[in-house]
């Protein structure tokens, strides 16, 4: 099935309604947008990028990156976005992976694109090389909602990222079973902090051209930058996850925020109960979500009718998703522990090039997500935990047998383990259990971890151990780990 552009569908129905507003206060509208967009993508079009290309966005959130992402549309190439916070090797993998060759970057990251031309031959192009006044017709015009649009890497229980492909078709639904939990009123404007090279940001920007609603863009999470556009520019909708939420409260103090806040939407993992309840109190409505690159976003979300009276629950799956709970190949019954499945549209087609795990992870097409979970008398999912093994942190998701892998790969380590903590500003961080065969420092350990992971991931806390907790065969006990480090914290 295909559709018109969105973009070009927007402009033609609203083109004078705000599109972006900075919070410098600059604004552009929908017929602006597309005019950049179109012109940037004629810049490519000229400099050799066609379609079915794999091409990275290396970027951090600003207007430009907004207008290329709609730009690569119109060629049809397929984006891969880049996390900005990634090292060098980690990069080159997903590059590697991806088959892709031509990077458009921001040029604030000037000295990372260098760092991986040194070891790839990569074609660049700054974004902030802005052609606004180039002119072609020869687009995509529409969209195969089959068609893949994006591809965006997390990371996998072997150590090594996987591209998840997200269709057109997969954004449209997402968009659309949002609109259709949350509706759509004629003053909303959604503010946007979380960074758009994950999925939480990415979808955003298409709800803001489906919908026509203007997107208040943050490079990135200020809590008073964010605290004010909230009091001051009638915000309706802000996402977030457990850590931002946290100190949004904090500073809102004893003001209460204005009648226009509708949704604040809450994401990246379970939040603690205590911080709901406080939400609760103060008049803060908090829509807990459940969802996934894997999902488009958001999956399940709580309605407004029941955000205050099913704290803790992610809700129902969205309009027309499907969701059950299975254990040892059986659906659970009401109130029982098992793995969460979904099934629907906002669900991707698979991961790029890992036809093992497609095998693995799809079901007569339901989507196994590995997270575990279960179903009230009334339907509502509880996320009992992300993903075996799963550490998240801020609302960034750390497998440990990647960061595993680079510890196994120094010098002087002869084993490893990794298991999260918990931790009041992030929610958790990543605790490392090493077994050396020869003297090494702490210091030794994290600067080599430094070298080789994003900040995030590089453990808080190294433990040295004689040996390490495996069964009969050889597989890690996570669980003995995680017994001893809540014992060590008690």
């Amino acid at each position: 099935m295909k559709t018109p552009n969105w973009l070009d569908k927007r402009a033609f129905l609203s083109p004078n309604k705000e599109a972006v507003v900075l919070h410098n206060g600059k604004t552009y509208t929908f017929f602006e947008l597309q005019k950049h967009a179109r012109s940037y993508a004629n810049f490519l079009l000229e400099n050799g990028v066609k379609k079915g290309d794999h091409v990275g966005l290396f970027s951090k959130n600003c207007y430009e990156m907004v207008v290329v992402i709609h730009a690569l549309h119109y060629i049809g190439a397929i984006t891969f976005l880049l996390n900005i916070r990634l090292k060098t090797n980690e990069l080159l993998f997903q590059l590697n992976d991806g088959h892709v060759n031509t990077i458009i970057y921001h040029d604030d990251l000037i000295n990372d694109i260098e760092k991986l031309k040194e070891r790839k031959s990569l074609t660049c192009m700054n974004l902030s090389s802005f052609p606004y006044d180039l002119e072609n017709d020869q687009f995509e015009t529409e969209f195969d909602l089959d068609e893949v649009s994006h591809i965006i890497y997390t990371s996998g229980t072997t150590g090594n990222p996987k591209g998840v492909q997200l269709t057109y078709g997969n954004h449209w639904w997402s968009a659309t079973a949002s609109a259709l939990n949350l509706g759509l009123h004629e003053t909303d404007r959604w503010l946007l902090s979380l960074p758009m090279f994950h999925v939480g940001g990415l979808s955003i920007l298409y709800r803001s051209v489906i919908y026509g609603m203007p997107v208040h863009l943050h490079e990135k999470f200020d809590v008073e930058a964010v605290h004010h556009d909230i009091m001051n520019r009638e915000i309706s909708i802000v996402s977030v996850v457990t850590v931002i939420l946290e100190q949004l409260v904090e500073r809102l103090g004893e003001e209460t925020y204005p009648d226009t806040l509708r949704c604040m939407l809450l994401g990246g993992g379970p939040a603690p109960r205590l911080l709901l309840e406080k939400c609760r109190e103060k008049g803060i409505p908090v829509y807990q979500s459940y969802g996934m690159t894997e999902t488009s976003s958001q999956f399940c979300t709580l309605d407004r009718e029941n955000m205050l009276l099913k704290i803790g629950s992610a809700g129902k799956p969205l309009f027309p998703g499907q969701l059950k709970i299975v254990e040892n190949n059986q659906t659970c019954s009401t109130g029982e522990i098992g793995e969460i499945y979904v099934k629907g549209p906002s669900v991707t087609k698979g991961y790029w090039n890992r036809e093992e795990a497609n095998q693995e992870s799809f079901d007569n097409g339901w989507l196994k997500t590995g997270d575990l979970g279960y179903i009230d008398e009334d339907g509502f999912l509880f996320v009992v935990d992300r993903r075996k093994d799963l550490i998240i942190s801020g609302g960034e998701n750390i497998y440990p047998a990647e960061i595993e892998s680079v510890l196994k790969g120094i010098e002087g380590i002869k084993d490893a383990g990794v298991v999260g903590k918990s931790d009041e500003k992030w929610g958790q961080v990543p605790v490392a259990f090493v077994v050396v065969n020869k003297k090494l420092s702490k210091d030794d350990i994290l600067q080599q971890l430094k070298d080789n992971l994003a900040d995030y991931k590089v453990p808080k806390e190294i433990i040295f151990t004689e040996e390490l907790p495996r069964n009969a065969s050889q597989k890690l006990m996570r669980h003995k780990l995680e017994e001893y480090l809540n014992g060590k914290l008690e």
